[in-house]
This record gives C-alpha cells, sequence and structure tokens, in this order.
C-alpha cells in the first residue's frame, strides 16, 4: 500500500490544459432573440429611485450596504451586481420598508420588468457562466454511489461503508457538493488508499480477507409491537438487513434480545432472501430454555441466540423478526403510542441487535454481481491473461473516468496488474489495478480542462462589467464534461455506458438528444438521489434524525414516528419529480403520504398499517410541504416552537431572501412573566424580543411567517391554544398582503407564484453547479422560469431548463477557475 501512495502522489503534478471544447466568439451561437425593451425611458426609472430609494441608499448612509446615488440607469451594464439586488427587492417588494412611502404594483412591476430585460440583454451579448475550479472532487455521497455502478457494490458490509471510511463533508451555500468546500488533505487521501483496498477485495472476492464483523442495532424509541414496513405480515418488530456477502462460506449470526421476560413463550425467526433459515423458539422457565432452534430463555442479560449458515456470495437481505401471536392489547392502563421498544419497559421481547461475523469455512469468492461486472472475459489460457486484463482494465477506466481510456491509462494500469498476477495469480492482478482506479485523481475528481485555442481577441468573450477582476474567456464544455455534470446533477453518480456512448460521438449538443437523456435519467431509479441528496438538504430532511423533543413534553415521541414523518416527505417530493408534476404542488397539493403512525398524529382516520399510502387532506393548512411534520419539527426547538427559525426558513427556501445573520450577544427570549412566572404565549414573548432595536428589523421579517405555523407544535401537531391562549396566526409578507394561518401564507404565496419557482430554480442550479449562485447567473434563471412558465413549471421543464443554460454548459477561464501549481495531477 505505501507503494501505491508513492506512484499516486508522484502522479500528481500540474493539470495540463488539454480539452476539444470549443471557445465561443462573443454573442456566437447565443438566442438569436431578445425580450422587447420596455418603452419607458431610463430616466423615468430613474426618477423612482431618487423618489423612493436614495433618501436611505445613498453614499452617506449606504444602508443595508447599497448605495444608488452614484450608479445610473443609464449605464446599467456598469453595475449588474447593484442592480440585480434592486431587482430581488423590488419582486418581492421588500423595499421600501413597511411605514415609508412606497410606488404602486405596476410602477414595482414595470421597473423591475424594465431592469431584467436590460440585464439579460447584457446577459446575451457577454455570457458569463461563473468560474468553477478546474478540479471538483467527489463528495463522500458521490464516491459511494460511483462505486455502486461502477461495480454493481451496494448494500456494504458496516466495516466497509462508505460513510464509515470516508470523513463527512463540509457543507457550504446549504449543499455538501460544493466545490470549493470540497478541500482534499494528506489525511483524506490515506481514507481513500484504505476505502480502494477494501473495496477492491469486496469486489474481487479476495479469500485472504480479514473476517467481517458487523453489528445492526435496532433503535430503542422504536417500537416492536406491530409489524414494521419491510417485514412479512404476520409479524411484529424485528430488522430487514440488505448486506453484501463477500465469499462463499459459513457466516455467524448472533441475536441479542432487549426487554424483560414475560411467562409466554414466542418465536423468532431469522430468513435469508425470504425464506426460512431457523426459528427460535422463546420460553421463560426455570432460567433454562428449550424449544425449536435451541433458544435458551430471554430477558435482559440472558445469552445471545446463535446460528451458523452458510451463505452465498453476493448480496443478499437478512430478515429476523418475530411471529406475531396476537392483535389484543393487554389489560393495562397504557397510551396508545406509550414508548416502548427496549427502553419502554414493554411486556413482549424484543431485538435490540443482530450481529454477522465471517466469513467462516470459505468454499470460493462466488459469482457475485460485482465479479460479472468486472470480469468481461475470463482467460483460459497464461497467453491470454494480458489480453483479457487490458480489456477489463480499458472498460473499468472508461466507467471510472467517465471517458474513453487511453493507451496512457493502461500504461499506469498494467504494471499494478503484473505486480499482482506475479504475487497470486490473474485474479490478484485485477485486484490491485481496481485499487489504483479507485484512488486516482481522475476518478476522485470531476476535472473540467481549458481548451487549446487561438488567443486573439475574435475568440474571447470579455465581461463587460468594468469592476470585474480580470477578463475572462468563456466556452462551452466538452460532450463528455457536459455527461459527467448532468449525471451528477441528477443522480450524484458517474455516467452509464448509453450517457457516455452519446457523449463520445458528440451526440448530446442535440436539443432532442439532450432532453430524451434528462427524461431518460429522470425516470431511472438512480434520480432517487434527487430525494435524498438535493431534497435532503434544502428541507432540512438530513436533521430529522438529529432532532431531539423532549419526552417530558412530548411522550408518544418515539423513532417509528421519526421515521414516517422523513418518509412523508421523501415520497412527497419523489412523487412530484416521478409524475413530473408543477413544482407548485410541492406548496399546494392536497395530498401527502402516511401510515397509520403519522395517519394519528395528523389525525387522518382509517388508515393501519405501518405502509405507506396515499392519502388526499382535509385540512387546508396541511397542504403541501408546508404542513409536513418532518419540516415544522427540525425548524422548532426541542420543547417549543420558534417563530424565528420557522420565519428563516421560509425566508430563505421559500422566498429566496435569507436574512443577513444576527448580531453578537441577542438576548435570550423570555418565556415566561416575569411578575407571575407563567407561561405566555409565543406571540406576546416575541413582542417583548422585538422591543430590542437591533432584533426589530430582521425579526420584522421573519416573525410573521413563522407566526402563520402556531398551530403546529414542535412536533407538527395540530392545535388551536399555546399557554392557554387562542393562537394567532395572522401575519404579513415582506411586501405588505397579510394573510391568517398557513393556509392565509399558502393562498398570499400563489398570487405571485413565480417567486418561489425561482427560488427552487436558484436552489436546484447552485446544487447542479457546486458553487454559490451569483449574480451573473440571475439572467440564467429567470430564463429557465420564463420557459417552464408554458408547462405550468413542471418539474421536468424545471431541469432541463437548467441544463440547456449558460452556467450549466459553459465554464469560464481566468486565475479562480486554475488549480493551484503543483497540486493536482495531468491525471490519468
Amino acid at each position: 500500500m505505501s507503494r501505491l501512495l508513492l506512484v499516486l502522489i508522484a502522479a500528481w503534478v500540474p493539470l495540463a490544459a488539454a480539452s476539444s471544447g470549443a471557445v465561443l466568439a462573443a454573442g456566437s451561437q447565443q438566442e438569436a432573440s431578445s425580450p422587447a425593451r420596455s418603452a419607458a425611458l431610463p430616466e423615468a426609472h430613474q426618477a423612482v429611485v431618487e423618489r423612493y430609494c436614495i433618501t436611505c441608499h445613498n453614499d452617506k448612509l449606504k444602508t443595508g450596504g447599497l448605495a444608488l446615488d452614484a450608479p445610473n440607469l443609464n449605464q446599467v451594464s456598469a453595475h449588474p451586481e447593484i442592480w440585480e439586488r434592486v431587482i430581488k427587492k423590488l419582486r418581492t417588494g421588500a423595499m421600501p420598508p413597511q411605514g415609508r412611502p412606497r410606488p404602486d404594483a405596476a410602477t414595482y412591476d414595470g421597473m423591475a420588468t424594465w431592469l431584467e430585460n436590460e440585464l439579460d440583454r447584457l446577459a446575451r451579448a457577454t455570457p458569463n457562466p461563473g468560474r468553477l475550479p478546474a478540479l471538483h472532487r467527489l463528495n463522500r455521497t458521490e464516491y459511494q454511489n460511483a462505486v455502486r455502478d461502477l461495480l454493481a457494490l451496494d448494500d456494504l458490509p458496516r466495516e466497509m461503508d462508505i460513510a464509515v471510511l470516508l470523513p463527512p463533508d463540509d457543507a457550504s451555500y446549504g449543499f455538501d457538493n460544493i466545490s470549493d468546500a470540497l478541500i482534499t488533505s494528506p489525511t483524506l487521501l490515506e481514507s481513500y488508499l484504505a476505502a480502494a483496498q477494501k473495496i477492491s477485495r469486496l469486489a474481487i472476492g479476495d479469500r485472504a480477507m480479514p473476517m467481517i464483523v458487523d453489528t445492526y442495532r435496532i433503535p430503542l424509541q422504536l417500537p416492536q409491537e406491530d409489524r414494521l414496513d419491510g417485514l412479512p405480515f404476520g409479524t411484529r418488530g424485528g430488522i430487514s438487513i440488505a448486506r453484501h456477502f463477500p465469499l462463499d462460506g459459513e457466516y455467524l449470526f448472533r441475536l441479542t434480545l432487549g426487554s424483560g421476560p414475560t411467562p409466554d413463550a414466542h418465536e423468532l425467526e431469522l430468513s435469508l432472501d425470504g425464506q426460512r433459515v431457523q426459528v427460535f423458539r422463546l420460553v421463560q422457565e426455570g432460567g433454562r430454555g428449550r424449544g425449536r432452534g435451541g433458544a435458551g430463555p430471554y430477558g435482559r442479560g440472558a445469552a445471545p441466540l446463535e446460528l451458523r449458515q452458510a451463505v452465498k456470495a453476493g448480496p443478499r437481505v437478512v430478515t429476523v423478526t418475530f411471529v406475531k401471536k396476537t392483535s389484543a392489547l393487554t389489560e393495562d392502563v397504557r397510551l396508545p403510542f406509550r414508548r416502548t421498544g427496549q427502553a419502554g419497559g414493554a411486556d413482549q421481547p424484543t431485538l435490540a441487535s443482530v450481529t454477522i461475523s465471517g466469513p467462516h469455512a470459505i468454499t470460493g469468492p462466488g459469482e457475485t454481481p460485482s465479479r460479472a461486472r468486472v470480469f468481461t472475459c475470463r482467460p483460459e489460457s497464461a497467453a491470454q491473461e494480458e489480453p483479457c486484463a487490458k480489456q477489463i482494465l480499458t472498460t473499468l477506466a472508461r466507467r471510472a473516468y467517465r471517458r474513453p481510456a487511453t493507451d496512457e491509462d493502461l500504461q499506469v494500469l498494467m504494471p499494478f496488474f503484473e505486480e499482482g498476477r506475479r504475487e497470486n495469480g490473474f485474479e490478484f492482478g485485477i485486484q490491485r489495478a481496481l485499487e489504483r482506479v479507485l484512488v486516482s485523481p481522475a476518478f476522485l475528481f470531476r476535472i473540467e480542462r481549458e481548451p487549446r485555442a487561438s488567443a486573439s481577441a475574435a475568440a474571447r468573450i470579455t465581461n463587460a462589467n468594468a469592476n470585474a477582476a480580470a477578463a475572462a474567456t468563456a466556452w462551452r464544455i466538452s460532450d463528455i464534461e457536459l455527461a459527467s455534470r448532468l449525471s451528477f446533477f441528477l443522480w450524484s453518480s458517474i455516467p452509464d455506458d448509453e450517457l457516455l456512448d452519446l457523449a463520445a460521438r458528440g451526440r448530446l449538443r442535440d436539443a432532442a438528444t439532450i432532453e430524451g437523456q434528462v427524461r431518460r435519467m429522470l425516470a431511472d431509479p438512480r434520480a432517487k438521489s434527487l430525494v435524498d441528496n438535493f431534497a435532503g438538504q434544502w428541507l432540512y430532511l438530513r436533521n430529522v434524525d438529529a432532532a431531539a423533543p423532549d419526552p417530558r413534553i412530548f411522550p408518544d415521541f418515539d423513532d417509528s414516528l421519526r421515521r414516517s414523518m422523513r418518509r412523508e416527505t421523501e415520497l412527497f417530493f419523489a412523487n412530484v419529480v416521478a409524475e413530473d408534476r408543477s413544482v407548485l404542488d410541492l406548496l399546494t397539493a392536497d395530498y401527502t403520504f402516511v401510515n397509520e403512525r403519522l395517519a394519528r398524529h395528523y389525525e387522518i382516520p382509517n388508515i393501519y398499517g405501518d405502509s405507506f399510502r396515499r392519502v388526499s387532506l382535509t385540512n387546508s393548512s396541511r397542504r403541501g410541504l408546508l404542513g409536513h411534520a418532518s419540516i415544522l419539527m427540525v425548524t422548532s426547538y426541542s420543547h417549543r416552537t420558534s417563530p424565528v427559525v420557522r420565519g428563516k426558513w421560509m425566508l430563505e427556501n421559500i422566498l429566496g431572501t435569507p436574512p443577513p445573520p444576527p448580531p453578537p450577544d441577542v438576548p435570550a427570549l423570555q418565556e415566561t412573566n416575569k411578575s407571575t412566572g407563567k407561561a405566555i404565549s409565543m406571540r406576546e414573548a416575541m413582542v417583548q424580543h422585538r422591543r430590542n432595536p437591533a432584533c426589530a428589523a430582521c425579526h420584522s421579517r421573519m416573525d410573521p411567517l413563522g407566526f402563520a405555523f402556531e398551530n403546529f407544535d414542535a412536533i407538527g401537531r395540530w392545535r388551536t391554544q399555546s399557554a392557554g391562549v387562542p393562537i394567532d396566526a395572522s401575519g404579513a409578507l415582506p411586501d405588505g398582503r397579510k394573510f391568517d394561518g398557513a393556509s392565509g401564507l399558502l393562498e398570499a404565496l400563489m398570487r405571485a407564484p413565480e417567486q418561489f419557482v425561482s427560488t427552487l430554480t436558484e436552489r436546484l442550479m447552485t446544487y447542479a453547479l457546486g458553487r454559490g449562485v451569483e449574480y451573473y447567473d440571475a439572467p440564467a434563471i429567470r430564463g429557465v422560469v420564463r420557459e417552464a412558465s408554458a408547462s405550468d413549471y413542471r418539474f421536468a421543464s424545471i431541469i432541463l431548463g437548467i441544463v440547456k443554460s449558460t452556467p450549466f454548459q459553459m465554464r469560464a477561464s481566468g486565475v479562480a477557475s486554475a488549480p493551484a501549481a503543483g497540486s493536482v495531477a495531468a491525471i490519468r
């Protein structure tokens, strides 16, 4: 392994500039037509600025860090960043602030439209796709998905899980795939080397790999009184484990029980791929066990149940669950959803953990999907080994490096094959070469090289912004690079063979072809990454598992409810993607997905069982994402709601106008009456808090939005009172539009639906590009929203607009886009 590290480090030399992308001349291949310019003269709009804006936004005061007395509307192109800020304030009606003279709606719209047209025209004449580093490291999730698709390896043993082998990634702009935040350190390189060794051994089936011991624990707060989703009917509690078994051999299954004993007998079954392997009959009789499966007594402190079983290599599903005896409840006083599981004193035995160790008595590598993916040929003689190895490694390199493999690639990989073959035969040689592939910078990084082109002025597009740090050259990225951008956007993984073939033939430039590929990819199961990675971060769903509602205030909250909350939102977002519904349905849909546990939480009757199903909503306040308990919980504190956190979430993720960071030393919220000591309503507490002038400005924007959801408590239950006082959920948007409650807020938002669509498009653009959206991206975002409006803002139309946009299909050169000297490789 040390030799591989030295070879890898030696390979990381300055990046050579070589690519087949074509440089665009100024204004070439851009849209032929531009929106008609407003008939209003710049002077008329300048008068609006002077009347309503310059009183505060001048060189002397610079309120909000903005001065508008110097920029002139006759020269919008000289200050595009400033005017994009003005457009956002105009479109949201945030300025002038409430209580100051304000123009009428026609003036707002007229000036914003005129500015947008001017800036869009400038963007078409001098496209600025923004700068990205030439090297964009795969984040941990992308690395895991790339390994899955390259080697047909999924459901890795815990010891080989990528989340265990690699450290978590830093997030920026709300996502963990932002290129500037994905730094590379010597420690990370060591982690990649260790991961590559373990993954290659698992993929090939190395008999010499050490024994693997994995323990799967059932959450303490997960009730095991009934059937769990995904487990067989007629069972209760337990766990289902999807796991890759590395070799043919015997594996030891150790089952540890949780709660205390009862006088009744119980049956615990272990199944493999749906076939029952063993039934343990659990009895409590004088401290000694008896019955089928050789099971002993159960209860806390009892010895684990064990079984040694022969298992074929490859992906398998292990199920351990109790056979359900009766649905009748025991006759004691209990809450309907009392915390049970191992922590709640259940009156039935529960499963605490399952440990799988092995392999023992190995019989061979087996025939796994991973070996079938790697070994595209099988040599029948020594003379065939080298040609076969070249075929295998050419295929692996093409898929791993996301481009056609070259002779230079093989020159790097074949010495590793030869060394491994000499040591332990043909398959071990392939294993060693695969190790090298998995740590190659060409695999770990998305690489976009500058094209070879003339430096003549005719071949350059110069940014018209006089304040730009340096002139930039923009060009369309190659089809191969476009294929990687597309696959990591929609799948968080490498391109498949179909996409790569089209890219290699230069077909992705065809509008019909790329639209067909986008629709195909959205229909592929791998598009689930948009739910897991985009929605999971945009909607804060990754925070659901860490939420810890106070058990004294919310005694019925348990892990089953937590899982159901997150699953509802994931299924809902996935449904919008799969059915290509309007993105406005994310806010307005009158349906959701629930199981029995969540339905009771929402007071929806006649829903039974742990399986999720689509249901219609009768409470208009529950419509869309804003009524989901998952979002309501992660925007609350453990013991109470937070209008501030919920309002901030609305401003950032729905309205696209995030507030500034809070000032230092913000005083704590006073939640009780100082004189009586009694709890006060949240609105009373916030009124007192806003008396601090330093807090009032931002809270006047956030709090009304947060108060719209006060009818939902900290775990998303509906309520009508707080601290014994009827809840007042009224408020107003930043532009002055009034509303009452969550349903009223939704109606107000839908009077200007393009504002939410623009925010969602901006978040998707950030995620797609792997960088923060800047002022020069605003024309592209507006173009996406305008085109999508013709199809009622369907999800696929938003995605297609982003994929066809200038920021997605082009890149710009400059100091910021080049890697530091000596940092990375002329990478093969």
